[in-house]
This record gives structure tokens, sequence and C-alpha cells, in this order.
């Protein structure tokens, strides 16, 4: 801002150069409140369309062992954001829906009766490409062949008991949610890193 006395000497001696500085002063700092605020609504709108949402299940060994926190705490640190939880005894009707692409395998009532055999925590995170990037940090559904630091590489050595369940496809996350969850049970709330997680 200029002072009194030189706007005093401008106006009298150069009036077309202080209503352009004027305007220019004007310009750029309507372009800075408006133009920054233009940009984070342009990045939260663009972090909202990109968003997806996955199912993650600790199943009854996993709850027995006491492995919910650092199962959580694994999704947390690697950006995801937790919009529903509960912990629920599942109903033989939810299972067989759930495993309903199982029901032809010799394993079917005894994956049924071992998943009703104890609590389940059931999860949904949501974050940029969470869907294939949960079944990374899962591995693979036999923990033999699941790497050191994946969730079942690390907590578990047997296909029967592999700890963690993941959606497999963005599609099959969507069945799997509104199964497990209704809508009310979700929460949609904006996380404070949640542009320094991903730039999209």
């Amino acid at each position: 801002m200029l002072q009194p006395q030189f706007q005093t000497v401008l106006q009298h001696f150069y009036p077309d150069i202080l209503g352009a500085s004027r305007r220019l002063l004007f310009g750029v700092s309507h372009a800075l409140r408006h133009g920054h605020r233009s940009g984070l609504h342009q990045s939260k709108a663009a972090f909202q369309n990109a968003r997806e949402r996955t199912l993650i299940a600790v199943k009854p060994d996993g709850v027995q062992r006491r492995l919910v926190g650092q199962i959580i705490q694994r999704f947390e640190q690697r950006g995801f954001k937790l919009v529903g939880l509960k912990m629920v005894q599942a109903s033989p009707d939810i299972l067989s829906e759930h495993y309903g692409d199982l029901r032809t395998k010799p394993f079917f009532h005894s994956l049924l009766t071992y998943m009703s055999s104890g609590p389940v925590v059931v999860m949904v995170w949501e974050g940029h490409d969470v869907v294939q990037g949960s079944r990374k940090m899962v591995g693979q559904t036999n923990p033999a062949e699941a790497p050191p630091g994946t969730i079942r590489g690390d907590f578990s050595v047997h296909v029967s008991r592999n700890v963690v369940h993941a959606s497999d496809s963005q599609e099959g996350a969507q069945k799997e949610i509104q199964l497990w969850f209704q809508a009310k049970d979700l929460l949609d709330w904006d996380c404070c890193d949640q542009t320094y997680t991903a730039d999209v």
C-alpha cells in the first residue's frame, strides 16, 4: 500500500500511473484470494471423485490373537481413511452370501464353521486405489506364498487361518459393503491429511 504523501504526488503528476497501479494491485489481490480458494475446491473435488472404498474383515483367528489394532495401524499408516467399523458375530446367512462364489468348493462348510466360531471385525476403508492397495498389503490367500511385510506373510502360516479378508475388486467391494453395513453406519468425513496422501 502506497503512503498518503506518495499517492498525492502520483495523483498530481502521474494520474495514469496511479490508476494503473491500483488496478494491478486489485487484480493480484483478487486472483490470490479467489484463485487460491478455487484451487483448493478443485483439488478437494478431484480427490472426492478419485476415492474408492473397500471392505476389510479381521477373521476370528485375527480377533482371538488380538491383531486388530496392528492391522488398523497398517491401513492408517498407508494413508487410507476408516469410514466404518464394527465387531459382529456373523450369521450363517451373511457368511453364505459373502462366500457365495465358493459354494461348490469342498471346504465351503468348514469355512463357514470357522468364520462363525468367534467375532469378526469388519471395516470399510476409503482412499485412492484402496482396493488393489489393500490386496497388496494383505498378501496372497495362502500365507506360505505371502511375502514378509504383508499382513498374512507376517501374522499367519496356514491358508485355513489367514487372519484377514480384503475385497478383490471395486464391484466386489460395493457388494460386500452393502452386505455388512447399512448406509447410516458409514461416515463421510474429511481427514486433515487427505490432500497429502494423494495428488489427484
